[in-house]
């Protein structure tokens, strides 16, 4: 989605924040709060579980520290599963997600589940993929992987922190296709579950380059390990970030924006509801949040509530015409 777009819903999601029930949200009392991260330590959705359940309690937001659970497996459908099926009322509970729950739900890849099984709540930026290599490796642009994917799709194993067709995968396929790679099936993508393990890989020198999100790979970016190709954004990105070039600037106009927010159990009380939606429009509005923000790369994405749940509605439909244009599902 293009930043342009992303900008038309922040503005349109102020008018929702003012039709938040406060009443009904300061009058819920949370009583444990509690954040599933959908993956092993490390990776995006545990850095939005952290970061995010740290900050609610800093700025009293919640009553007490978040616990953070990692539930892997299925590449967020073993904690969707969960929530739908053990959890679906809990009110303490919130899920981290991202634009990789989106297309896994877009592909039917959990199993018997849909969106409307839980409840959208919102969310907290806009994380811009990237593709990078080890710091040892001798490619310096992403066209020059790029020769190397058209020479040998095989030749070049990609690792990324989402299934087989989820987000990092449509991300490094939508970056061959706009620069002419023909046969993208051919293309070796290696999945693991999360992008701290997927960078793990990539510095033991077990692939070749890894594709997922600045929030994830900064860390390793900071301490030298890896090298950024590309940050596939419109334009360059403020800050420290903008050293690192774009994919549109070398020739190719890949852009991949991974939403970050939370989802909650379907059936949870509506003042529950209300309290998580004003507490993450909250957390967003707090300076506190727009450090975070810009400290890891974040961009504005301010929805929440309804808003936020067309939001997630139109991720999906786009990504299942996406995922079938390129063979992924039927």
């Amino acid at each position: 989605m293009s930043l342009m777009s992303i900008t038309r819903r922040s503005l349109a999601a102020a008018v929702l924040a003012a039709a938040v029930p406060l009443s009904a949200a300061q009058a819920f009392e949370v009583g444990n709060p509690e954040c599933i991260a959908p993956a092993a330590p490390g990776g995006g959705w545990d850095f939005t579980c952290r970061q995010a359940g740290k900050a609610m309690y800093d700025l009293k937001l919640v009553p007490s520290p978040m616990q953070v659970t990692n539930m892997t497996g299925g590449s967020g459908g073993v904690a969707y599963a969960n929530v739908v099926a053990k959890r679906a009322s809990d009110k303490n509970l919130i899920v981290a997600a991202s634009s990789s729950t989106s297309a896994r739900l877009a592909q039917g890849a959990y199993p018997g589940m849909n969106k409307d099984q839980v409840k959208w709540l919102g969310s907290i930026g806009a994380d811009y993929g990237i593709i990078a290599v080890a710091k040892d490796s001798p490619v310096e642009t992403l066209p020059q992987l790029i020769e190397k994917l058209k020479a040998d799709p095989a030749s070049v194993a990609v690792a990324g922190g989402s299934a087989v067709g989820g987000w990092d995968h449509l991300k490094v396929l939508n970056a061959a296709r706009k620069a002419g790679v023909e046969n993208l099936r051919q293309i070796k993508y290696v999945p693991f579950e999360g992008g701290g393990e997927a960078i793990t890989q990539l510095l033991g020198g077990h692939v070749q380059a890894f594709t997922g999100d600045i929030s994830e790979a900064k860390g390793f970016v900071d301490s030298g390990d890896i090298k950024i190709l590309a940050v596939l954004a419109p334009e360059r990105l403020p800050g420290e970030f903008g050293k690192f070039p774009t994919a549109r600037e070398q020739g190719i106009d890949a852009i991949g924006a991974n939403w970050r927010g939370f989802y909650g159990p379907g059936d949870m009380p509506k003042e529950a509801y209300d309290y998580w939606v004003s507490t993450i429009d909250s957390l967003y509005k707090s300076d506190e949040w727009q450090q975070i923000m810009a400290a890891n790369g974040l961009m504005p994405l301010d929805l929440q509530g309804d808003e936020f749940a067309a939001f997630v509605a139109e991720q999906i439909k786009d990504t299942e015409e996406l995922s079938r244009e390129i063979g992924l599902i039927k």
